[in-house]
């Protein structure tokens, strides 16, 4: 099977309209070494169609390229290339013209070969001129009907091409929407579980500070009752206690426990302030925004993948980024991009996060010593469903996402990368923007799927 490229296939649609057209289904070149054949011919035909003449092959071929012909009648027995020579380069370069061979030889073998390479018909000479007209009449129409089939077959086709693009954009719009669906749904229960978790954690830590003065006072008085004399056989019966519950050891550990007790609410806490501050279920509108403090919040919230000594974060920060925007989507381009360099450097690499302020935009740079990408790679980075990541690890749908989130937020957004040597992804925002308007693809873009990350809370 053959594949034809969009320019071919452009130049195959421009011959397929022009082979039709009234101006060149009247063009014939009569090709033979005889003069008196030509000039029998062309008076004979004249009358209906615009004829040329050619003595040789070269000379017909002359003409084919400065001229578009409907019909070429040549004599197979000609001084230097043959008309069947002519028959063969003309169906190879010039498939829209038909072809006509006229022979004195009457052999059916020359007829079957002729025919077999492309020929439309065979006349035997000597012609007669009112066979030659109905033949020439036969051929063209013909020719124009099967190029008229060969039109429709590639506006069919082109329409085909256009269906199944079609088709594509809404399974993968589809495909967001879904996502959508299924992230409003856990942004819900998100928030759910952040307030349930909160006041219960808050009880926790409120407590654990009273907890801590009352074990103290109660270690006080036990001490206190090692200290007072006792009778022999209550002396022997707390001696045994103690050793049975391990009373020098609890009393020394139960500050270290109610500490590292301490230090769990601390960090459930601040895991749970972490997600509000990173989802902004709380702020959904469009408004004032921390860069610096929303790629913060996200670094936390990606904490596994940068708690290694072996990921080295930089963070170099310019002045105080603060633009208009939705904090909730533009954390999810920085966690998109977070991840990517995070997996891309592997088990040992460096990860740079660089902002500064130009003029009236932020610039953020985040920069990875990974194993960088190719060009074709790179023209593709934010086609929907393309991903370079093992199956199951990741939808594709990250980076097509943050593409969708910076361009409504009138930013930019693009990729530098050289294989083996890392790739730097730079997003540039506008420091004031207006409100943008929410269609419903732009819906469908504003939310990364959150289970590509495996969250571990």
């Amino acid at each position: 099977m053959h594949h034809t490229s969009s320019l071919a296939f452009s130049t195959h649609q421009q011959y397929a309209t022009s082979a039709v057209s009234s101006e060149i289904r009247k063009r014939i070149l009569i090709v033979d070494d005889s003069p008196a054949v030509r000039i029998s011919f062309k008076r004979h035909l004249q009358t209906k169609y615009d004829c040329s003449e050619a003595a040789s092959v070269s000379e017909a071929l002359d003409e084919l390229k400065t001229t578009e012909f409907a019909l070429v009648i040549a004599d197979i027995l000609m001084p230097g290339l043959s008309g069947i020579e002519l028959l063969r380069k003309i169906v190879e370069r010039y498939p829209y013209t038909a072809v006509i061979i006229v022979s004195g030889i009457d052999q059916p073998q020359r007829v079957l070969d002729a025919i077999r390479l492309g020929a439309y018909d065979y006349l035997i000479k000597p012609c007669d001129l009112e066979t030659v007209e109905l033949t020439v009449e036969r051929v063209i129409s013909r020719r124009d009907l099967i190029y008229n089939a060969q039109r429709y077959k590639s506006d069919l086709e082109a329409r085909n091409l256009e269906l199944a693009e079609g088709k594509a954009q809404l399974e993968r719009l589809q495909a967001q929407i879904v996502q959508n669906a299924k992230m409003a749904s856990l942004g819900q229960l998100a928030a759910g579980v952040a307030h349930e978790i909160n006041n219960p954690v808050g009880f926790v830590y409120g407590n654990l500070d009273l907890l801590n003065e009352s074990v103290s006072s109660l270690v006080r008085l036990l001490k206190f009752y090692d200290e007072v004399p006792m009778p022999s056989d209550v002396a022997e019966r707390a001696t045994a206690v103690k050793k049975e519950i391990f009373y020098e050891q609890t009393v020394e550990d139960v500050g270290s426990i109610i500490n590292d007790c301490r230090e769990g609410a601390e960090r459930i806490r601040d895991i749970v302030k972490n997600l509000k501050t990173f989802s902004r279920l709380d702020e959904a509108e469009f408004k004032r925004t921390d860069i610096h403090e929303g790629i913060d919040s996200t670094l936390r919230i990606l904490s596994r993948y940068f708690s290694s000594d072996k990921i080295k974060l930089v963070r170099d920060y310019g002045e105080p980024a603060i633009i208009d925007g939705f904090s909730g989507q533009l954390n999810q381009v920085w966690m998109n991009l977070l991840v990517n360099a995070a997996q891309a450097v592997g088990s040992e690499g460096e990860v740079r996060i660089k902002t500064r302020i130009d003029n009236e935009d932020v610039t953020v740079a985040i920069s990875d010593t990974g194993i960088g990408m190719s060009p074709d790679q790179i023209e593709k980075i934010f086609d929907p469903f393309l991903t370079t990541k093992p199956v199951g690890e990741g939808t594709g749908l990250g980076l097509s996402i943050s593409f969708g989130i910076v361009k409504r937020h009138s930013g930019e957004i693009r990729v530098e990368s050289v294989p083996g040597r890392g790739t730097t992804m730079i997003v540039k925002l506008p420091i004031h923007s207006g409100a943008p308007t929410v269609s419903v693809e732009d819906i469908s873009k504003q939310i990364t799927p959150l289970n590509e990350y495996n969250y571990e809370l």
